[in-house]
């Protein structure tokens, strides 16, 4: 099996490929491995689209025994005894640009002293008219227990959820339908809009829209129920 690796400290995981019949393919991956922390995964999924991810934590950000823990799941994909999980995308387009992402789409006020103030319309239908604040938050369930979970202390399991972050009147979130379009319009900005940790940002301002739904892409995570007591995918997954 090919596999490649992404993220921090692969000194860690590289010497262990061979024990377990792996080669390195950086170029066309059957797997993708991933060594650090969630960001690792995220911008692995984003290096390598659509090919299943093994995510695990370096021994920076791990509360274990690394190399132990590491080889385990090295043995376990080798004996293809993980389970392929397969979740919703997102895809978010404005001013002719588009980003994909696997967490969170973020609408955020550009300026920190300045709210922004913008409309939101799902699948057509204007939503609480105008809203000032300091932007959105559009999450897949895999993200549900990130950002959107800081806003609205809770995560979902099906669908897309939206969160408002700090508005003035208060806005209830949503979960809906996965198949709902979201559009946000921006009526006074400036503002940007970043999807999960890409370091591409798209700039918006005042007459511009964003819109947000379900990618056709979807990710494919690995993991097996329980190694040590724990799962070996990203930690703000939030289960099935």
């Amino acid at each position: 099996m090919k596999v490649a690796l992404v993220g921090r400290d692969l000194e860690e995981v590289e010497p262990l490929l061979q024990d377990f019949g792996f080669s390195r393919d950086q170029e066309s991956p059957d797997v993708v491995i991933s060594n650090g922390g969630d960001g690792a995964l995220l911008g692995a999924e984003r290096q390598y689209p659509g090919i299943p991810k093994l995510g695990l934590r370096n021994s920076k950000t791990a509360d274990r025994k690394r190399d132990t823990d590491t080889a385990e799941a090295l043995k376990n994909l080798a004996e293809g005894k993980l389970k392929e999980h397969r979740y919703l995308k997102l895809c978010a387009e404005a001013n002719g640009q588009k980003l994909i992402a696997l967490n969170d789409v973020i609408l955020h006020n550009k300026v920190l002293t300045s709210a922004v103030r913008y409309e939101v319309e799902i699948d057509g239908k204007n939503h609480m008219g105008e809203i000032v604040g300091d932007g959105l938050i559009v999450a897949t369930p895999f993200g549900s227990s990130a950002y959107y979970r800081s806003i609205t202390h809770s995560i979902f399991q099906v669908g897309i959820g939206l969160a408002f972050n700090n508005s003035i009147e208060p806005v209830n979130h949503l979960v809906l339908r996965d198949t709902c379009m979201i559009e946000a319009t921006i009526l006074r900005g400036p503002a940007q809009v970043a999807a999960d940790n890409d370091p591409n940002w798209i700039d918006l301002e005042a007459g511009d829209k964003l819109t947000v739904r379900k990618s056709d892409c979807v990710a494919r995570i690995l993991s097996i129920e329980t190694l040590r007591g724990s799962q070996f995918h990203l930690i703000n997954h939030t289960g099935e």
